[in-house]
């Protein structure tokens, strides 16, 4: 029965002539149950062909389906989540197969290397079958299979399905369905998955503090923010990139009272405080040593908060010098974000200490106002206004989280900071809640914690001083290690010096970039140029290389951008071989990989993907030659088919690079 699914599926497969066949088919089916029931006389022949019929209409009303599901003019231009595909078909399966059973198992999962086993295993039958003893029900897991793939309607992604062992489901993916689905890659590029619904999703990340330098210690959250932002981003949802800058604390007052001291005229003639470290530096020590400056120092910081013009001056002074260095960061890193400091938020915070008051949300404790999140005792408090009267960054936090829902529209919000504060944040999702600011119902809060970055000898990473190590110092050494890198390989004998200063900027940001995604971000990770910059295993330069080498094959066959296009209308990709259709089938899966990181938020498993797709191709191409050449080398054949496979691939992994943030080259 499984395999003639697989032929209805083919005979479905978007083509009037496959539909008149199907028609046909419906047709001698109906003629065969008539004439089965009229032959009947015997008893014994009667119960065969009753069940005979039984089958036979099963057949009937799934080739209905299929025709009333895939009309003959269907034009793909996207690829689909198979993982998806399976799991609404074995649902709706396992739900009219077993309809006493409420939120009954569907588990879909890859199959493994073992092709004997299929591509996809739908592994409900066991927990089912364990269901529906506790009602009462004895039926043995191959049994729950067999009952599943009764109800089952087809798909033309499906080739065949077999109930293997003791209720496993083996599903094999059909051959003509990947040819569709991959060839659409040049058509209209390599397109993202529809979308039930685009959402509104804001990002939190990097937020360094004003007038300190950007260290490593913001490398993480400006990666992984990018990164995620990049991916929402390319899979159709309305994102709004948020830096969430420390710009309005004690340490303004600091420098401010710092600045009138060293440049009185500071109003009428622009001071020389590009070198914002050293005057920060200078103030802490005027500040730690000196109580009547101390004193000025927060003087200044009301003085700041009530919007006093002299001051608010000083301070967009300081701002301004530290958004140049900030931006120089950014624009190395292809980081876009907007800046929206605490600043922005002083108003806000006054309304949203104002609303709580009135709604006796605050609880005096010592002094303070503070916020619970679930009943006073319980778990820790948020501090909305000091002793003093001042706000804090749990105020600010709360009226940003306000202003983001309600004025943004936001559906989502993701917050990319440390890991340890995850108890801040925790508490922040609980008082939103708990004030109705936050609907569990509508909107989604997620905060991506990440572990620090240590050094090789597995401590905080720092100078060898003892100093934080500033990025752009740490973006300087990977520039002269990408170089000494590429020299190495005599990369700088090959390339045009425009050619080698794009590999070199490639290599550097990337391999920095890819070494913190490819890990799983809740952990450390030790940071090693010598690690990133190894040319195997699940490397940025590694990949980056292994894309050149693919772009590389169409270049050989002479074979432009635009050739590549021509050629795909009039060759199909090539999917026959065993390594091609392995291959193939790994391209597939681009959908379901980003599907699943929209789930957990887990970057690390796109490297992970790439990886796969890069050993993938080296296993199709040393087992399947794209070109030959006779012993002058010359070119005497070319298999244009096997070529697409390779541009198709080199595709995706350049849409996989773009959402990690790294730049391939074509030449390297």
């Amino acid at each position: 029965m499984n395999n003639s699914v697989s032929d209805i599926e083919k005979q479905t497969h978007c083509a009037e002539l496959q539909l008149k066949l199907l028609k046909r088919d419906i047709e001698e089916l109906q003629q065969g149950i008539n004439e089965k029931i009229v032959i009947s006389k015997c008893d014994d022949e009667l119960l065969k062909l009753q069940t005979e019929n039984s089958k036979l209409k099963h057949r009937l009303k799934i080739l209905q389906r299929a025709i009333e599901k895939y009309p003959s003019n269907v034009q793909y231009t996207e690829m689909e989540s198979i993982q998806g595909i399976l799991t609404n078909s074995f649902s709706k399966a396992i739900e009219e197969a077993f309809p006493d059973l409420t939120e009954a198992p569907v588990v879909i999962s890859l199959s493994g290397n073992n092709v004997k086993f299929g591509d996809y295993q739908c592994n409900s039958a066991m927990p089912i079958s364990n269901l529906l003893k506790q009602i009462g029900k004895k039926i043995s897991p191959r049994d729950v299979a067999n009952d599943i793939l009764k109800h089952l309607s087809p798909h033309e992604c499906i080739e065949k399905l077999e109930v293997a062992g003791p209720g496993f489901i083996n599903i094999y993916l059909n051959r003509q369905y990947g040819l569709s689905r991959l060839s659409t890659i040049f058509s209209h590029g390599v397109k993202p998955p529809k979308l039930e619904k685009a959402l509104r999703v804001i990002v939190d990340f990097s937020s360094p503090n004003i007038a300190k330098e950007m260290h490593v210690g913001h490398l993480r959250s400006t990666i992984i923010g990018e990164s995620i932002s990049r991916l929402f981003e390319y899979l159709g949802h309305d994102v709004l990139r948020l830096n969430h800058v420390g710009d309005w604390g004690t340490q303004f007052g600091m420098l401010i009272a710092h600045l009138k001291d060293r440049f009185p005229d500071y109003l009428e003639k622009s001071p020389p405080i590009e070198d914002l470290q050293t005057f920060y530096k200078e103030a802490k020590v005027h500040f730690d040593n000196d109580p009547e400056f101390k004193k000025r120092a927060y003087a200044s910081v009301v003085k700041l908060q009530s919007f006093e013009e002299d001051h608010v001056k000083a301070w967009k002074m300081i701002c301004d010098v530290s958004r140049k260095e900030f931006q120089k960061i950014y624009d190395r890193l292809g980081i876009t974000v907007v800046e929206r400091g605490e600043s922005f938020y002083q108003k806000h915070m006054e309304e949203i200490v104002k609303k709580l008051s009135e709604e006796e949300y605050l609880i005096e404790d010592e002094g303070r106002k503070i916020l619970w999140g679930e009943e006073p005792g319980v778990g820790i408090p948020m501090t909305i206004v000091k002793s003093d009267g001042g706000f804090t960054y749990d105020t600010s936090d709360i009226a940003a989280m306000k202003h983001r829902i309600q004025d943004e529209k936001a559906d989502w919000i993701i917050y990319v900071t440390d890991a340890g504060q995850a108890t801040h944040f925790q508490t922040l999702f609980k008082c939103s809640k708990k004030i109705g600011i936050v609907d569990p119902e509508k909107h989604r809060l997620d905060h991506v914690g990440f572990g620090v970055v240590l050094g090789e000898d597995k401590k905080k990473f720092k100078t060898r001083s003892g100093d934080t190590v500033r990025l752009v110092d740490l973006l300087d050494e990977g520039l002269r290690r990408a170089l000494d890198k590429l020299k190495e390989k005599d990369r700088h004998t090959v390339l045009t010096v425009d050619e080698l200063e794009k590999a070199q900027t490639s290599v550097a940001y990337g391999c920095i970039k890819y070494s913190d995604l490819s890990h799983n971000h809740n952990h450390e990770y030790v940071f090693s140029f010598d690690k990133m910059l190894e040319d195997k295993g699940n490397t940025a330069v590694y990949l980056l290389y292994a894309y050149t080498r693919i772009k590389s094959i169409a270049r050989n066959a002479n074979f432009s951008p635009e050739d590549i296009k021509e050629l795909s209308k009039k060759y199909s990709i090539s999917l026959e071989h065993e390594k091609e259709w392995k291959l193939g089938k790994v391209l597939l899966r681009f959908p379901d990989v980003l599907f699943k990181i929209t789930k957990d938020l887990y970057l690390h498993c796109l490297c992970e993907y790439v990886y796969e797709i890069a050993t993938t191709f080296t296993e199709f191409y040393d087992a399947c030659y794209c070109i030959e050449k006779d012993s002058s080398g010359d070119i005497v054949k070319i298999n244009h088919g096997r070529i697409l496979l390779s541009e198709a691939t080199a595709l995706v992994m350049e849409r996989c690079f773009n959402i990690l943030g790294l730049n391939p080259v074509e030449k390297m």
